[in-house]
């Protein structure tokens, strides 16, 4: 690529570097031994006109002389440019062809001397004046390339000028109108030789700096194009759709992803707005409405939209819209940028679907299997129960085997749907922890009492190690980690037939409290190393064989496990086929709190009754024995209490009588508690805190109440504490507005 005007931009490095103060200072020597020869024209031209005047010996030494000055500075300057190549300082070769310069020109100099005092009157003036010219423009013209030579060499014929006119002003009878006038030429001569020297030397600058402006454009231009080439590679190759727009916002180029995605090639899309060429009747009107007004507008965005290929195929594309502004902050062209989102979408949508179906399927099963959970347990209770009471009675030995069967078999299955249950109410998130203070080695010792029978049955020890280090009180859930504990111990019994089970304890403080590190050891059976990872998985033992000898659901491990998560720590397990097992509990257990905190608030202090002085609270509940316990609880407390016994009135007593409370069940005959809510949160009368009253816990129960417009939601059943924090948390101190309301 060239550039008009200026050297070829693949050389561009190379120019500048002709202009840098080396270049120029090896332009100027190369100039000045190259114009050796063309120089002397005018040396042998005056020693021509001196042998004419003032005879050959004269001329001859004027033109030896000046012959000299010219060898001594070439011959300096012809070996410059390998010296400043081979590491010589710039400054010291500047000085060094300073010097020689002002040699020449000293020898030029001499030659006028010559010539001024053997000169005849009328002839000599004038050749000399012009020689001094010739001089001066010459040493004039090279002060772009070496200012210092320039300066000496002008220096000197200045001085050689003036030395002349002194000496002539000095001769008797020189002085008058010549001397004068030839003083006024030479001053004339000088002013014009150096406008001369003005212009020349401004038009070199000019060019300088207008070929410094060319290089640089030739740069901008050559990355501008490089760039541009660059761009246009990425965007034909790109793998996502590139459209480029007019201002009207009409097609006017495309990439070969956008041929491939829409079956439309560059010719013929171009010219046709995107919108007519690809939308079809499924697409969001609204979608593209907005992608107009964004063109039109000039601002980016972004969405997606349904389009419509060549061949009638539906395609959903993310859309990218860039405008391209003018200076003006017009548009002047629009990028798109799209990419075919079409299997993502799909792949998208179902596993949207699917997840909404397992989830459904999950929350199906947990709901029935928390809800059956007492329907299921009062049977089984029953017999077990009763087969209990029919073992008391006087049977015959055939008889008494049935009944233990019986007994056997029932407190096994009563022992699998425990199991399921529990597992289903930690799937439906049902499970709540119960922190207190305890005393961790008492728990783990009441453990083993517990399970000490079992273990003396089958001739097993049952033993306890605990560190000095374990804290005689912790705060954390005693009852699931003894039901853990339980889990545990219990397997180790169940799959050892001789030697013995130890229980292993330390704790390591840490902030806040203690991780506890318990052990529970065996000498049993053990699990293959290609096993192990089966141990915790539900429904699942190490292997069939162990399910037929021991029987078990293999749900006690995964429950063990969700506990131990659900309170914070992990459950790990290392064993040895044939030489036993030891499972290894990490437990945070928190600092010891207020002992208050652990038991239920069960009445309230005189503070806290004076809150409550003439609250006003209504009850919704349809059930006589619910509405009965909730009298019971708010009897004492100095409120207002009344009931409603379905939702109409509910919504009807909260609008005549403006409760500041509201105990709403959700489930109610003639008007549901969500309804109800509705309308009383739709009325314009005072809006009661409403807190939901329901057996139903999952998540999406409570969404739904708040919903409604709902504030809180009380699962039932629902006690004295529960209902005593509820109305503490919600109900704000005693402000001037209630005081003077009530005074």
């Amino acid at each position: 690529m060239h550039v008009a005007g200026s050297p070829d931009v693949d050389h561009l490095s190379d120019y500048e570097r002709r202009y840098s103060r080396r270049g120029l200072l090896i332009r100027y020597a190369r100039g000045r031994v190259k114009n050796f020869a063309s120089r002397q024209i005018m040396t042998f031209a005056g020693g021509f006109v001196l042998a004419m005047t003032e005879g050959l010996r004269t001329a001859s030494l004027a033109v030896i002389v000046a012959l000299l000055g010219e060898v001594i500075d070439c011959l300096y300057l012809n070996r410059l440019p390998e010296r400043l190549r081979n590491g010589y300082g710039y400054r010291r070769l500047l000085i060094g062809s300073t010097l020689t310069a002002f040699v020449q020109a000293l020898t030029i100099s001499y030659c006028v001397w010559l010539a001024w005092t053997g000169a005849r009157s009328g002839v000599s003036p004038l050749f000399i004046g012009s020689f001094l010219a010739g001089a001066a423009i010459n040493a004039g013209l090279v002060l772009p390339f070496h200012r210092p030579a320039a300066v000496a060499r002008l220096a000197v014929y200045a001085g050689i000028t003036q030395y002349l006119f002194l000496i002539e002003a000095i001769k008797p009878g020189r002085a008058g109108d010549a001397l004068f006038l030839n003083a006024a030429g030479a001053v004339m001569l000088a002013f014009m030789v150096g406008l001369f020297l003005n212009f020349v030397n401004w038009g070199f600058r000019q060019h300088r700096r207008t070929t410094l402006d060319l290089i640089e454009q030739g740069r901008d231009l050559v990355r501008h194009q490089k760039e541009a080439q660059l761009l246009s590679l990425v965007a034909k190759n790109a793998n996502d759709s590139v459209i480029l727009a007019d201002a009207d916002g009409r097609i006017v180029w495309t990439n070969e992803t956008f041929t491939r995605i829409t079956g439309y090639s560059v010719d013929e899309a171009k010219g046709f707005y995107p919108g007519d060429l690809l939308n079809g009747e499924k697409t969001d009107l609204e979608v593209s409405n907005a992608i107009a007004e964004a063109v039109e507008a000039g601002r980016p965005f972004r969405t997606e939209i349904l389009n419509v290929s060549k061949d009638g195929r539906e395609i959903w594309m993310e859309t990218n819209l860039v405008p391209v502004l003018d200076k003006n902050g017009r548009v002047e062209v629009t990028v798109a940028i799209e990419r075919d989102v079409t299997a993502a979408k799909a792949q998208a949508e179902e596993l949207a679907a699917a997840r909404i179906a397992a989830e459904e399927g999950a929350r199906a099963k947990a709901e029935f299997l928390a809800t059956m959970s007492h329907e299921i347990r009062t049977p089984m209770n029953g017999v077990v129960g009763m087969a209990e009471l029919l073992s008391d009675t006087e049977l015959s030995e055939e008889q008494r085997q049935y009944v233990s069967t019986i007994r056997s078999s029932s407190t096994a299955l009563l022992a699998i749907i425990n199991d399921v249950l529990e597992l289903s109410r930690l799937d439906a998130r049902k499970m709540q922890l119960h922190p207190v203070n305890f005393d961790p080695k008492a728990c783990l010792e009441e453990t083993l009492r517990l399970l000490q029978p079992q273990a003396r049955a089958k001739g097993l020890k049952l033993a306890l190690e605990t560190e000095t280090d374990v804290p005689p009180l912790v705060h954390g859930d005693d009852g699931r980690l003894r039901q853990v504990l339980i889990n545990l111990l219990g397997n180790a019994i169940k799959f050892t037939e001789r030697g013995g089970v130890t229980l292993r304890v330390r704790a390591e403080a840490q902030e806040p409290g203690h991780l506890f590190v318990i052990e529970v050891e065996d000498s049993g059976i053990g699990i293959a190393a290609d096993k192990i990872e089966r141990v915790f998985e539900r429904f699942s033992q190490a292997d069939t064989d162990t399910t037929r000898l021991y029987g078990g659901t293999g749900l006690g491990l995964t429950i063990s496990r969700e506990l131990v998560v659900l309170m914070g720590g992990r459950i790990t397990v290392e064993s040895t086929l044939g030489q036993g097992s030891c499972f290894t509990l990490r437990l945070p257990l928190g600092p010891p709190g207020d002992p208050g905190a652990d038991a239920d608030t069960q009445t309230l202090s005189p503070d806290e009754l004076d809150r409550l002085r003439g609250l006003s609270v209504l009850v919704a509940d349809d059930n006589r024995v619910n509405r009965l316990l909730m009298g019971k609880f708010l009897a004492d407390l100095p409120i207002r209490l009344d009931f409603a016994h379905d939702g109409q009135q509910a919504v009807a007593m909260a609008t005549r009588q403006e409760p500041d409370i509201v105990f709403m069940d959700m489930s109610m005959p003639v008007m549901s508690g969500i309804e109800a809510t509705s309308q009383i949160r739709a009325s314009k009368g005072a809006q009661p805190l409403i807190v939901a009253l329901t057996a139903n816990t999952f998540d999406s129960d409570r969404a739904a109440c708040l919903a409604a417009g709902m504030d809180d939601f009380l699962s039932k059943p629902v006690g004295r504490a529960d209902l005593f924090r509820c109305l503490l948390n919600h109900l704000p101190p005693r402000d001037a507005t209630r005081m003077k309301a009530s005074g």
